[in-house]
């Protein structure tokens, strides 16, 4: 089993735009990561338009699979207020390890928080948006998008969500 920063990696590729860089690396990321072979073999089988065309339908940035973390809501919906705040303090958490945030995409897109997990093996921002990517993930599933497979590998890195707080018993009985 490939370590979770591999899988990390594997993982923020396949979220990209899926062009020709994307298609040369398939047979890499089938064997870095066998747990994203459903995805793998889904782009290796599929038309680059019709991969492209399933890429743009899917994750429309405005849309209800955005693959931007700040978007991403506690109740579900998009839009976040916050958003701002997040890619500052994602920009500052990847200047704190030594990366300088330069892409074309914003810091808070989803492959370059993957990425940065597993450049750093710091997954505190997965992890702080997991409820995010358990919403994304159970979304893509309904969608029955190839997809989902790799938000399946991703979740299945991370602590699980706490739903409800603990209880704690502090020597008081009802």
């Amino acid at each position: 089993m490939p370590s979770d920063a591999v899988l990390h990696q594997a993982a923020a590729l396949c979220l990209t735009y899926p062009d020709d860089a994307l298609r040369d690396r398939l047979p890499l990321l089938r064997e870095a990561a066998p747990q994203l072979r459903e995805f793998v073999d889904h782009a290796a089988l599929t038309a680059p338009r019709e991969l492209a065309a399933h890429y743009e339908e899917v994750f429309d940035p405005e849309g209800r699979h955005s693959l931007y973390v700040s978007r991403w809501r506690d109740d579900g919906g998009a839009g976040r207020p916050g958003g701002p705040q997040v890619r500052v303090r994602l920009k500052d958490l990847y200047r704190r390890h030594g990366l300088e945030f330069t892409g074309e995409e914003r810091p808070d897109f989803l492959p370059a928080v993957l990425e940065f997990a597993a450049r750093t093996g710091d997954t505190g921002p997965l992890t702080e948006h997991r409820g995010g990517l358990e919403r994304l993930r159970s979304r893509l599933t309904g969608l029955g998008t190839p997809y989902a497979s790799v938000l399946d590998a991703v979740c299945a890195t991370l602590p699980t969500v706490c739903t409800t707080p603990p209880t704690e018993d502090r020597g008081r009985h009802p």
